[in-house]
């Protein structure tokens, strides 16, 4: 995929493991919004931020495609962008790396929603702008977890 600037890190816990220590494949999903919410704490206050402004925020589709199995203990980096913004709909792409190598990838599509009605709304000018933002920033970012 190439092109994230944000990142943050993971260590697979033994729990998130099956009897031969591979992590099981739910799990990439749970790391995919460990780093969708930090991304989203970085670079636009946070998705409690968002829920203040009466927004939320549903998943409509995830994809993972695995090529590589984590172990136990293994220290993982996850990478996050917005790969598209349009209307009320983003998406987020991932990709998950051991030691600089990606062992798996995937996206996640979003509908922003009034909190109270549940009905879709365009994504407002101030998250446009920071993902517009963070996306085109020349410094890579990165937090751990």
């Amino acid at each position: 995929m190439g092109g994230f600037r944000f990142s943050t890190d993971v260590r697979v816990r033994f729990a998130e493991t099956d009897a031969q220590g591979v992590a099981h494949n739910a799990n990439y999903l749970v790391w995919f919004e460990i780093a969708r919410v930090a991304y989203l704490e970085e670079f636009a206050g946070g998705y409690p931020a968002l829920r203040e402004g009466g927004l939320e925020s549903f998943v409509l589709e995830s994809h993972v495609r695995y090529r590589l199995p984590a172990h136990f203990d293994d220290r993982l980096e996850i990478r996050a962008r917005v790969g598209e913004l349009r209307g009320a709909r983003f998406r987020f792409d991932y990709e998950v790396t051991r030691d600089g190598e990606v062992i798996a990838d995937g996206w996640t599509l979003h509908a922003c929603v009034d909190a109270k009605t549940l009905r879709p709304t365009r994504i407002p000018p101030p998250l446009a702008d920071a993902i517009a933002k963070a996306e085109s920033s020349s410094a890579a970012s990165s937090a751990s977890s």
